[in-house]
């Protein structure tokens, strides 16, 4: 997989929406904390836009987003925040330039969207916090960021989870929103999970749903040849009137019961405000123990 150029001083750093609005008013906390860490920033013309839920029309979005792929002074392109809508415009962008001059693309959620299409294609991407999501983020999550942008090393060492399954695997690190991997399956954006690490989160769905989708990865054969599991926030569920019977991570359990592969669970990542900046496409080093566990990026 290819590593985008590590950031250094002086870099220059694009603000842009690709699914839902936003507004210019509410990014001078990024704005700021680029500057802090002596970065240029470049706001794209999709902010402030509106059509209705989204930051202009799908097209609109694909330009701005074009643009500042296509510009060789942009080291790095932070998706303002998710929604919905960047699979719209996904089809409309041409990645050539990218490709030749290839940069980091940041964010979480619906930009799990642009993080498997990269994937593919064979670069790393950072899944982390969004520039709306600065005034609450903890500390741990700027600073995690910071070390993934500027090249130095990520490790991360999590409390034990009475849910974890123990065990030790090392691969390439997949994965984000798993109802957005759900959605993506079948098409040229899928990930291949063969030999990979999975890392899965998700937000305001019901449980039932939840099952549903981990079904689908099933049936799909992406959990048959997968080396391990990591399963961050899975935040804000729904229940039916009647009840469906598990939890959400109960029913990751569930599914996975049959696989003999290490599952961490709770690790802080997903739609949090401790969201850990993870690099996708790197290898990484999961190693699940009974008092604690790690996750050490190559």
């Amino acid at each position: 997989m290819t590593r985008p150029p590590n950031l250094q001083k002086g870099d220059t750093i694009a603000i842009l929406a690709t699914a839902r609005k936003n507004i210019y008013d509410n990014l001078k906390p990024s704005i700021d904390l680029l500057h802090s860490w002596g970065l240029e920033v470049v706001i794209g013309n999709t902010i402030g836009l509106d059509d209705n839920q989204l930051a202009g029309t799908d097209e609109q979005r694909a330009r701005d987003f074009q643009k500042q792929m296509d510009d060789p002074k942009i080291k790095g392109i932070w998706c303002v925040r998710g929604g919905y809508g960047t699979v719209r415009m996904l089809d409309l962008l041409d990645f050539t330039k990218f490709e030749q001059n290839p940069k980091w693309i940041i964010g979480f959620s619906d930009v799990t969207v642009l993080h498997n299409h990269l994937n593919t294609l064979g670069y790393k991407t950072i899944h982390g916090i969004m520039p709306i999501s600065i005034p609450k983020a903890s500390s741990e999550a700027i600073e995690s960021l910071r070390i993934a942008l500027f090249g130095e090393q990520l490790i991360y060492e999590i409390p034990s989870d009475k849910m974890n399954r123990l065990g030790s695997a090392k691969g390439e690190l997949v994965g984000g929103n798993l109802s957005i991997l759900y959605s993506l399956l079948g098409s040229k954006s899928s990930i291949d999970c063969h030999d990979k690490i999975l890392f899965l989160e998700d937000l305001d769905e019901y449980l039932y749903h939840i099952d549903r989708m981990m079904m689908n990865l099933k049936r799909n054969g992406c959990l048959e040849s997968i080396k391990g599991i990591i399963v961050g926030s899975m935040t804000k569920m729904k229940d039916n009137d009647i009840p469906w019977g598990k939890n959400a991570v109960e029913i990751i359990e569930d599914v996975t019961k049959k696989y003999d592969i290490p599952i961490l669970y709770s690790f802080p990542a997903g739609h949090i405000n401790d969201n850990r900046a993870l690099i996708l496409g790197s290898i990484v080093s999961l190693n699940v123990g009974e008092k604690s566990s790690n996750v050490i990026f190559e």
